[in-house]
């Protein structure tokens, strides 16, 4: 999910489309260097949580229990919901910074029943997910910087499509049954839909202030493509 939709108001700060070019400049750097180091984080921790002992015996659990992944799923948007509202705390530096990593975090635990699955029988599938997804990411990134156009009207079906895939989600966990190679894609498209969403709003619609909020929409982002990439590139190897 996309976590542009309501940023903080901070009223002593330009909207960075009408500032100063050289604020703007340093407000796009300092975004992109947060994303930076919140995807160095993630790092980290997937590779720490994925060597912990007993590990596997963890995940196996999680998924022995036949609620035990949309209860994961319900705790992750709900710690997902405070480390937006920290995120856009506009007279914190430190809650927005707490709430950034508390959001990493809950992405890494998230992940780690995916990518412990890659890493154990889908050798390279996590590195070559990764470049593709950082590719894609890079892509739409230039496309929304030349073109500057503003994505916004995107807000609308990005909504529609969040719920329903979520509802879907559930739908397969309660009734068990696979969602295919083109809920994938279509999961996919959304995610790129985000990524233009909240690329655009850096450049219309946040304030010069809000680089710690903009950095985490982008991360969120960026997370769910690298999701279904991931899942995409397992699913051809079957």
């Amino acid at each position: 999910m996309s976590y542009a939709d309501n940023p903080y108001r901070s009223p002593m700060d330009a909207f960075a489309i009408s500032a100063a070019e050289d604020e703007r400049a340093g407000f796009i750097t300092k975004t992109y260097l947060h994303l930076a180091g919140a995807i160095g984080l993630f790092v980290v921790l997937e590779a720490v949580l994925l060597n912990l002992p007993g590990v596997e015996g963890v995940i196996r659990q999680v998924f022995s229990v036949r609620f035990g992944w949309i209860a994961l799923m319900v705790g992750f948007m709900l710690v997902s919901y405070i480390a937006d509202r920290w995120a856009r705390t506009a007279t914190s530096p430190a809650m927005q910074y707490a709430g950034l990593g508390l959001y990493v975090v809950a992405e890494a635990v998230i992940f780690v029943p995916l990518l412990w699955i890659a890493d154990n029988f889908y050798p390279g599938v996590i590195m070559s997910a990764a470049v593709a997804t950082l590719s894609l990411f890079g892509l739409l990134t230039v496309v929304v910087f030349i073109t500057r156009k503003d994505f916004s009207f995107l807000r609308s079906v990005l909504i529609f499509g969040g719920f329903a895939a979520l509802g879907l989600i559930v739908a397969a966990v309660l009734f068990q049954f696979a969602l295919g190679p083109v809920f994938t894609y279509a999961m996919i498209a959304l995610a790129c839909g985000y990524i233009l969403y909240d690329t655009s709003n850096i450049l219309h619609h946040y304030r010069i202030g809000q680089h710690v909020a903009a950095s985490l929409a982008l991360f969120a982002s960026v997370a769910l493509l690298f999701w279904y990439i991931v899942q995409l590139f397992m699913s051809r190897r079957d």
